[in-house]
């Protein structure tokens, strides 16, 4: 069951990337905006998919290694479909979102960490002294 937990997302996430991969034509018809959009989607759908596995992982390099083959295979997928066409700097960007959901994902868990330090009182100190002065 755990493992459903960790990879569910993981899983669900990708499948959803997949599909949007699957649309034959995303222009939006804002010109400049559509390509700047575009981009951004890339970057955002692989910075949640780097942060999902490392979840899944608990390793950064792992993480960033699978990130970067599914953007490859998403690249190459899109070679089938009618109206796309692969690009190696979709992977680029796609590999900078994964970078930047890592970076994010291991922030939020050095907060996290940092937050349970402080509620948690020291072994060496008395925890009915709290508050008073020594």
């Amino acid at each position: 069951m755990r493992q459903f937990k960790l990879w569910g997302p993981v899983v669900v996430w990708a499948a959803l990337i997949f599909a949007v991969s699957s649309v034959p034509s995303l222009s939006s018809g804002l010109g400049t905006w559509d390509e700047v959009l575009r981009k951004g989607a890339h970057v955002t759908e692989y910075a949640i998919l780097g942060a999902l596995l490392l979840r899944a992982l608990s390793r950064q390099l792992p993480a960033l290694l699978i990130g970067i083959a599914y953007a490859g295979t998403d690249e190459l997928h899109q070679h089938f479909v009618r109206g796309r066409h692969p690009s190696p700097f979709d992977v680029a960007f796609d590999a900078c979102g994964l970078a930047l959901g890592l970076l994010v994902a291991l922030s939020v868990q050095s907060q996290r960490a940092r937050a349970e330090k402080l509620r948690r009182p020291s072994a060496r100190r008395d925890p009915r002294t709290a508050g008073r002065a020594p």
